[in-house]
């Protein structure tokens, strides 16, 4: 049976997924470190120590071929995808082999631009919207569809 692994480190949609899942009876896991601190009346939390990359480590370690990760980080992403597991955004955008070395070489030239300009960041990131929410449960519920049809 497929989960639903969530980067839920300030993640905006884990309310939205946890309801999408219960809905279909998937098991839900929420990952964080020690510096948040998360609860759920669904999902299972496991809380990982702090330190660079460790949720993202212990993500990645947990999901299986056909599990759902849900990040922000695409880096992550990529490591799911790399995994067979179905990757997919908080803004709702699915990451693919056709998308993610895009994504990725576009991080990396926002990293090198940021460094030459002596800024840690260009811009934070846009306001979230209602149209955000109804785009990532419209893509959850096609990709659950999708899992369980096909």
């Amino acid at each position: 049976m497929a989960e639903i692994f969530i980067d839920a480190d300030a993640c905006p949609v884990v309310r939205q997924t946890e309801a999408v899942a219960k809905k279909y009876r998937i098991p839900v896991t929420l990952l964080c470190d020690t510096n948040h601190v998360l609860w759920s009346d669904y999902s299972r939390i496991k809380v990982i120590g702090a330190g660079a990359d460790a949720v993202d480590l212990a993500l990645i370690n947990l999901c299986r071929a056909g599990d759902i990760v849900i990040t922000q980080d695409y880096g992550v992403a990529a490591m799911a995808l790399g995994k067979h597991a179905i990757a997919l955004h908080q803004s709702g955008m699915q990451y693919t082999d056709a998308n993610i070395d895009r994504l990725l070489q576009e991080r990396y030239m926002a990293k090198k631009a940021r460094r030459a300009s002596g800024k840690s960041h260009l811009r934070g990131p846009k306001k979230r919207t209602e149209e955000d929410n109804l785009k990532f449960l419209q893509t959850l519920e096609q990709i659950i569809f999708e899992m369980r049809c096909c």
